[in-house]
């Protein structure tokens, strides 16, 4: 059963050459890159605040700009440049040569990073605004569809980039996507003080993460049935220029899809129950923690929902392998990391051949993936064609975790300094698109990396 929208006429907002949907930092790259370059571009952000997971989701950190030996630098661009103007505000911590963690940010003063870079490139932002439809007219998607305080409205460009995380554009165009079974599950995360003692007050610069009298990953094995939480993996740090604030991710939401509007509305309750729970059980069991709940994410972190099928899908074994591309936009080191949605703990794999399960409160099991190499990959590369969607529309390029990835290379490129990058991409390819009147599917590898490389990206 269904009822029938009656017809009406919307008001154009805003007329642009590129539009891109979704302000994460991916999102906020790809608009900063093709604004710079001389492009009239526009932004639509559903959040009050640029930065997607990073702000919106409380995620601060994000991985090494370096190879896995830590002997060469893979990664800069908008990434390096947001880290610098970060520092100049004393609102991020480096963590040198760790496999986890590169960058630790106060992803509050990354907010307003964000919106600088937004005003500064003179691109047109619209916040609080929520894609709705595109508009196709004769075969062509010319405009989309959004709602705002202000009612219905559309948005002309001659070029689109989905940077939506969940490709909601490329949905809405039917075209062709999947979702795996096995799609890694959401984690809502929690700003908390009273949670032990931050590393800006120790003088080797290491973080204190553990609480008083109490080993949390023991204790929610113990008594995960008493406060109803799931078997998952928990990790954080404290925000930088704080005491003892901390960012703590550990609840995880199973089975439901981000996606799906019935379901995302069961993972954002949910979410916020265990964070509760969590705390509730440090309370009753370590009651010499004075927690207190400062904050949660206005949007549970979601790890994967779809992937837009495109003309090359990156596997496993081309990031495991370090396979090179002559069309390669993006470079990235972290190992795959993959949080199970049948089993609870996560899998990493890296790029040497080791493999390590860690199951909180179980010792890690720890094996070789594949057999030593003559020399090991110490980075791995993302495709440009990877963000180019199969179908009947040539104006419209992908950036973020909806790119074509299996679920094995997933694990790997998903972190966002690797995220950051394919925004960066997805920029420049729209500029030239736009400036040689062709598809992003027709213009050259070598254009859009010679043109990142001038813009500060590394190109290998």
């Amino acid at each position: 059963m269904g009822i029938i929208e009656p017809a009406r006429t919307v008001p154009v907002l805003y007329e642009a050459d590129i539009c891109v949907l979704g302000g994460s930092c991916t999102g906020v790259f790809a608009a900063v890159r093709a604004a710079r370059l001389g492009a009239r571009v526009v932004i639509v952000e559903k959040q009050g605040a640029f930065g997607g997971v990073a702000t919106s989701g409380l995620v601060n950190i994000w991985h090494s700009l370096y190879n896995t030996e830590f002997d060469k630098q893979i990664i800069a661009g908008l990434t390096s440049e947001t880290i610098e103007r970060l520092q100049r505000v004393d609102a991020v911590r480096e963590e040198k040569k760790n496999h986890s963690v590169g960058y630790v940010l106060n992803t509050e003063e990354l907010k307003i990073e964000l919106d600088q870079l937004i005003q500064e490139s003179g691109v047109k932002a619209f916040l609080h605004t929520v894609f709705a439809a595109p508009y196709i007219q004769d075969g062509e998607l010319q405009a989309v569809l959004v709602e705002n305080k202000s009612g219905r409205g559309a948005i002309k460009a001659k070029l689109f980039i989905d940077a939506t995380g969940d490709g909601d554009l490329c949905a809405r165009l039917k075209l062709d996507e999947r979702t795996s079974s096995f799609f890694q599950p959401s984690t809502t995360c929690a700003k908390i003080s009273g949670w032990g003692e931050s590393a800006d007050s120790t003088k080797d610069g290491k973080s204190n993460e553990q609480l008083l009298g109490i080993d949390l990953a023991e204790a929610l094995l113990r008594y995960k049935d008493e406060f109803g939480i799931p078997e998952g993996f928990g990790w954080g740090r404290h925000v930088p220029g704080t005491k003892d604030v901390y960012m703590y991710s550990g609840t995880r939401v199973y089975h439901s899809s981000s996606a799906d509007g019935t379901e995302l509305t069961f993972s954002e309750m949910e979410g916020r129950r265990q964070v509760r729970a969590i705390m509730d059980l440090i309370r009753k069991y370590a009651p010499q923690n004075r927690l207190s709940l400062v904050s949660l994410p206005s949007y549970i972190g979601t790890r994967e929902t779809r992937h837009i099928n495109c003309a090359y899908r990156l596997t496993g074994h081309d990031v495991l392998y370090g396979a090179p591309f002559d069309d390669a936009i993006a470079n990235g080191s972290y190992r795959v990391d993959i949080h199970h949605q049948e089993k609870p703990g996560l899998t990493l794999k890296y790029l040497d051949g080791e493999e390590v399960y860690i199951r909180p409160g179980y010792p890690p099991v720890v094996r070789k993936w594949r057999d030593a190499l003559p020399k090991n990959p110490t980075f791995y590369q993302i495709p440009y064609r990877s963000l180019l969607p199969n179908g009947p529309y040539n104006n419209v390029i992908l950036a973020g975790r909806m790119i074509d990835v299996d679920e094995e290379a997933f694990g790997g490129v998903r972190v966002m300094v690797n995220m950051n990058q394919t925004g960066e991409a997805a920029g420049v390819a729209a500029y030239l698109a736009l400036t040689q009147s062709m598809s992003p599917h027709h213009i050259e590898a070598k254009q859009i990396r010679k043109t990142l490389s001038e813009g500060g990206s590394i190109m290998l």
